[in-house]
């Protein structure tokens, strides 16, 4: 082979192209190059072009290209055109049958369902119904005929939709329809069982409702009893105040503040149920107002050892020996004693205030204010929140002072009242 190769051709690229070679020389022989002169008569100049092989080849493979594409759209213009607008003109008719027979199908699928389903209720009635008279049972017996009547109608109608070549149905037997009735059965006697079922456990679980209603009411009785008498020893002070424990439980659930949480909702109940259910809201209302009361109220003493030395009221005047209200308590300690927030709020004052010298002041809500005065020292700032057992200065004898000691007061709406009771808490 490579002897042949060496032989015949001058180089391996020169055997592999020779093939195209050859053909090449076949298409110059047939479209040799050519030259044709133009003359420009008005100026007397004469053009010489020339053509080359390469051309003339180009052109003839176009020519021969349109006339091909030309002769195929006119054969695709006269004969497949019509045939296209035929068969165009039969889907469009076929889809509008399909479209009528699916329209008349559904029409027959629901109205065999509504029999099917009167057929069952009808069932069930003769089945299960022995209280019945012989006039009810013949009706019911004459409704069962009637109802099979129109089944068989509705089963012949849509025999002769299924059995036309030219429709495919979903259901292509009648056969399909009576094992679809027999499963709509067969799921109206499982609902009837569930049913059942659900019966028993909802007995079950009103009557596990009625034992948990009855458990928390009690605890809520018990609990609210409970609170009630952490704050019996104030119940004097706060109706001298005005005010009843309904109405501060009413503003205890309607507070809130990052400490105490957020208000309560109270829940409610249509009238028309067992009155239990209020009962227990209500009762859980005031239970969740008195556990609020029992944490905002400033119920306790400020001072860890607890010595009072001047009591609220009228008293002789330590400056100049005459009667004078005194509008707080004083209690006795060494400059440095620890005071402490009796309950959760918010400090509204510290600092210097004219007479009770260096001073912090406490919102609690719900109107009630401490005050502590004649301080060394405040160990809180005007905007702090504060929680029960936070130091929040320390005992001194600043400003209108004879010695070291706490005055202390509690405020509601702004106006000083005997706070004896809620230090003692008794």
């Amino acid at each position: 082979m490579i002897n042949f190769i060496t032989r015949y051709f001058s180089s391996l690229w020169a055997f592999i192209t020779s093939p195209f070679r050859a053909l090449w020389r076949g298409v110059c022989r047939i479209f040799p190059p050519r030259e044709f002169t133009v003359m420009d008569t008005p100026r007397g100049n004469v053009y010489t072009f020339k053509q080359s092989s390469f051309w003339r080849f180009t052109k003839f493979c176009g020519k021969v290209g349109l006339v091909v594409w030309a002769a195929w759209s006119t054969y695709v213009f006269i004969y497949h055109r019509p045939l296209l607008q035929k068969r165009t003109q039969q889907l469009a008719d076929a889809q509008a049958m399909h479209t009528r027979q699916i329209s008349d199908l559904q029409v027959y699928l629901e109205k065999y369902n509504d029999l099917t389903r009167n057929l069952n209720v009808i069932d069930d009635k003769i089945l299960n119904a022995s209280d019945l008279k012989d006039a009810e049972k013949e009706e019911l017996m004459n409704n069962r005929l009637k109802t099979w009547g129109e089944l068989d109608f509705l089963r012949t109608r849509l025999g002769e939709i299924f059995s036309n070549e030219d429709y495919a149905a979903e259901y292509t037997k009648l056969s399909e329809l009576s094992a679809e009735l027999e499963l709509t059965r067969a799921e109206n006697n499982e609902l009837k069982r569930r049913n059942n079922e659900l019966a028993t456990k909802m007995q079950e679980i009103a009557s596990a409702d009625i034992m948990i209603v009855d458990h928390v009411a009690q605890m809520a009785t018990t609990n609210i009893d409970a609170l009630r008498d952490s704050i019996k020893g104030i119940s004097s002070t706060i109706a001298s105040l005005g005010l009843t424990q309904k109405t501060l439980v009413r503003n205890a659930n309607k507070f809130s503040n990052p400490l105490v949480g957020a208000a309560y909702n109270p829940l409610e109940f249509d009238t028309e149920i067992d009155p239990k259910y209020q009962k227990l809201a209500d009762d859980l209302e005031l239970w969740n107002g008195l556990i609020r009361l029992d944490t905002m109220l400033p119920i306790g003493a400020p001072v860890e050892k607890m010595r009072i030395t001047s009591n609220f009221g009228t008293r002789n005047d330590p400056f100049t020996g005459k009667p004078k209200k005194h509008r707080g308590i004083d209690f006795a300690g060494q400059i440095g004693t620890e005071l402490m927030a009796v309950a959760p709020g918010r400090v509204i004052s510290a600092g210097e205030r004219v007479g009770y010298g260096t001073t912090v002041e406490i919102d609690h809500g719900l109107g009630f204010t401490t005050l502590y005065a004649h301080l060394s020292q405040t160990n809180v700032t005007r905007g702090d929140w504060v929680r029960p057992g936070t130091v929040i200065g320390l005992a001194g004898s600043s400003g209108r002072s004879t010695g070291p000691h706490l005055h202390y007061e509690i405020r509601y709406k702004g106006v000083p009242f005997d706070p004896s009771k809620f230090v003692k808490g008794e």
